[in-house]
């Protein structure tokens, strides 16, 4: 029945380059470039007042955007406000203030008071940015609204370059529990060429602090085909990763879209690696992480075995949403924050992505959704295949059916006739009861998961997403 275990993974240049595509990264399914002004408001407040059903509802996850970052780094995507202004953070966590109050309220038509959180993110931007007395007012303002469960995963992405000694002990006292830091690549010409200058000592010192202040994990975030980069710097890059041991990597493609990201324009495309050299870095770092012991978990990430994401992996309970890979059971996400992104219930919604939209919003004491979209029966379904896919390189036929009530042979025929294409390369098994991701089609999951993707298949416009290696 299933030949292969989830870690097991090989490298082939051969179908990379060939399914070396645009695509998207299915942290979502519809992705969020399908979003509708319709959705707004009054939708979120609906969906929010029915997580309560018969007394049972789905665990609960928050997301808080940060925005705020002292210095730009140009190869950056994120929805981000660069500013030396230390004012402009202060007056942001007033209106988140005033956002979690109003997101209470609509919980509470739902019938429970202060529901409980089991996974809350900081993210930015950078939000270490903030100063230690508007985090704490932070963490007080969310814990009067969504109490921490005694057991969440509370995380925060930090920039060692911003973070004074003593911050890691300051911030377990606010209950962060796990964190993240972007690395990238430590060679200081890269560095330079990014703007971007961060040292191997900077970066260990926190990575010891956050260990001996009772850190559950760590997380570094490289990239590859940044400017100047080449195979002989990034493994020293490497060497100097493996000596911190994080608990998890995540090593991502550069995606240089400088006419969607203006930051990026100040990359000259002549520095950038060629394809043959981001493909040689990519197999030296995969190459090196499984040798050194980290579990190829999937899209990019990387865990040590016995951290919580190989281990949910191993016992089927990953999931993936706008944070990445996590190891709880599907739950609701309230997104918080300028551009955040939620998902409840069957529905995803996204904040105002301006500052002054933001604002004004909250002024008229209305939730600040910009756009958002209730999925259609169809569109479950697709999810429900992805997410198995792209979580744990399998999906049961009859698991899909009974969930959702359909023929998979019939409903899904033209897609499983394109995956016949895909099974001749190699890339997956079609078997009776089962679609299995071989070990050379991991590294492509996403070109696989992309033949479920009707908006994809009815050759809507898919320029803006990052190639697929």
């Amino acid at each position: 029945m299933l030949k292969y275990p989830s870690s097991e993974l090989v490298i082939d240049p051969v179908l990379i380059r060939k399914y070396d595509l645009s695509g998207p990264r299915y942290t979502s399914y519809p992705t969020a470039d399908r979003f509708v002004e319709a959705f707004g408001e009054a939708q979120l407040r609906e969906w929010l007042a029915r997580r309560n059903i018969g007394g049972i509802s789905l665990p609960l996850s928050l997301y808080v955007h940060l925005p705020f970052c002292a210095t730009l780094c140009y190869y950056c995507a994120c929805n981000k406000v660069v500013t030396r202004d230390r004012g402009r953070s202060a007056k942001y966590i007033k209106y988140l203030s005033k956002e979690l109050a109003l997101l209470g309220e609509a919980m509470r038509a739902s019938g429970v008071e202060r529901p409980s959180v089991s996974q809350l993110h900081w993210g930015g931007g950078t939000p270490t940015f903030l100063s230690r007395e508007e985090m704490a007012q932070l963490a007080a303002d969310t814990e009067r609204v969504f109490p921490l469960a005694p057991e969440a995963e509370v995380s925060i992405e930090i920039d060692p370059r911003t973070t004074e000694p003593g911050a890691m002990a300051f911030l377990a006292g606010l209950g962060f529990n796990r964190l993240s830091m972007g690395v990238q690549d430590f060679d200081p010409e890269v560095q330079r060429a990014v703007h971007r200058i961060q040292s191997a000592e900077e970066t260990r010192r926190v990575v010891d602090e956050a260990r001996a202040a009772g850190f559950r994990s760590v997380n570094f975030d490289l990239i590859y085909g940044l400017p100047k980069q080449s195979l002989d710097g990034f493994s020293a890059t490497l060497d100097r990763v493996l000596e911190d041991a994080p608990d998890r990597i995540a090593l991502y493609n550069y995606a240089h879209l400088p006419a969607l990201f203006k930051p990026q324009r100040r990359i000259l495309a002549a520095d950038l690696p060629s394809p043959e050299t981001k493909l040689q870095i990519m197999t030296l770092a995969i190459g090196r992480l499984t040798r050194a012991g980290y579990v190829y978990i999937g899209m990019d990430h990387f865990a040590r075995a016995d951290d919580d994401l190989a281990i949910a992996q191993a016992q089927g309970r990953l999931q993936r949403n706008f944070q990445g890979y996590s190891t709880h059971p599907e739950s609701d996400i309230v997104g918080i924050g300028v551009s955040a992104i939620g998902r409840v219930g069957p529905t995803y919604s996204q904040n105002c992505k301006s500052l002054d939209d933001y604002y004004a919003a909250l002024d008229e004491g209305k939730l600040p959704v910009m756009r958002g979209l209730e999925l259609t029966a169809d569109d479950l379904v697709r999810r429900a295949v992805i997410q198995a896919l792209i979580c744990h390189c399998r999906l049961s036929v009859e698991s899909i059916e009974l969930a959702h009530l359909i023929e998979f042979r019939r409903y899904f025929a033209e897609e499983l006739k394109d995956l016949r294409a895909l099974e001749r390369d190699g890339l997956v098994e079609l078997q009776p009861e089962w679609i299995v991701v071989t070990p050379r089609g991991r590294l492509l999951v996403r070109a696989i998961c992309m033949v479920f993707d009707r908006y994809l298949r009815a050759r809507q416009q898919a320029a803006s997403y990052s190639k697929v290696i």
